[in-house]
C-alpha cells in the first residue's frame, strides 16, 4: 500500500509520518487489497485551542473509504480515523463476500 501524507499550512515531522504509516499498515491485516492511502493533516482554529484534524482516504477496489477525526494531537486523530476505517474495511469485506 502506498501512503501519501499531505500537511496543510505546516511542515510534518518525519516521526509523525512514520507513525501514520505504521498505523495504516495495521489496516492491511483486515483487508490486504488496499491500493493506496491519502492522509490530509490540518490545523483547525476553534476558539483558543487549535485542534488537529486528520482525514484519511483508503482506495480499495471499486470504492473509497473516508474517515475524518479531530482531536488535540495528530496521533490521537490518526488513531481514531484508523479505528473507523478498520470497521469500514470489515463491512466492505463482508459485503464483497456475498
Amino acid at each position: 500500500m502506498v501512503v501519501h501524507t499531505e500537511a496543510i499550512q505546516f511542515k510534518v515531522d518525519p516521526k509523525l509520518i512514520e507513525y501514520i504509516e505504521r498505523k495504516l499498515g495495521k489496516a492491511e491485516h483486515f483487508f490486504d487489497r488496499i491500493i493506496q492511502a491519502n492522509v490530509v493533516l490540518k490545523l483547525e482554529n476553534s476558539g483558543q485551542v487549535r485542534d488537529k484534524v486528520a482525514e484519511v482516504r483508503l482506495s480499495v477496489p471499486g470504492e473509497v473509504l473516508i474517515a475524518k477525526s479531530t482531536n488535540r494531537t495528530f496521533e490521537a486523530s490518526v488513531e481514531q480515523a484508523v479505528a473507523s476505517l478498520k470497521r469500514q474495511l470489515i463491512k466492505y469485506k463482508e459485503r464483497n463476500k456475498e
